[in-house]
Order: C-alpha cells, then sequence, then structure tokens
C-alpha cells in the first residue's frame, strides 16, 4: 500500500512549482530552528557565567578543570567553557 501519492498527471507546472517550494521552505525553516539550537549551547562561557550557569563558585570550577572534568579553552590568562561541553559533563546519578 502507497500512502501520500501525488498524481502529476493532475498537476500544473505551477503547482508542481509551488508543492516543492513549500516543501523545501518548511526543510529549511526546520534546518534553521536547529542550527541557532546548536549555536546557542555552543557558546562560549567565562569562568563566572560557567558557575551561574552549574551554580558552583569558582574553586569548584577550578578544580574541576584541573581534574579534567570540565574542558577550558583559553586566551591569555582568560578562560573560556563551551555551554555544549558543560552540558555533556553532567552525568545521570544512580539510585
Amino acid at each position: 500500500m502507497i500512502k501520500n501519492q501525488i498524481l502529476l498527471s493532475e498537476m500544473t507546472p505551477e503547482q508542481l512549482e509551488q508543492l516543492f517550494s513549500s516543501c523545501v521552505r518548511n526543510q529549511l525553516i526546520d534546518f534553521k530552528k536547529a542550527l541557532a539550537h546548536l549555536q546557542a549551547n555552543d557558546e562560549l562561557m567565562t569562568r563566572d557565567e560557567a558557575c551561574a550557569f552549574l551554580k558552583i563558585n569558582l574553586s569548584t570550577l577550578w578544580h574541576w578543570t584541573n581534574k579534567g572534568k570540565v574542558l577550558a579553552y583559553g586566551i591569555g590568562s582568560r578562560r573560556y567553557y563551551k555551554r555544549s561541553q558543560l552540558l555533556e559533563c553532567l552525568k545521570p546519578l544512580k539510585k
């Protein structure tokens, strides 16, 4: 059984073009939303922003960075953390 059949013999070229345009437009809108979500999760955060995000203090972040639990990026003496990597570091707790 075939679902969602389109009979091209009953469509004008303009109708076919409109059908393709609407399908492509919808796919591009969905792709744009997904890309925006990925970019929002991949933003760089300062130490203070990372601490506020994780609800921890600076010393805890420093210890986690030195132990390799979280990955830091640096330029000079400044340290930055990627939001997506901080989320990946979170592990579910076993009960």
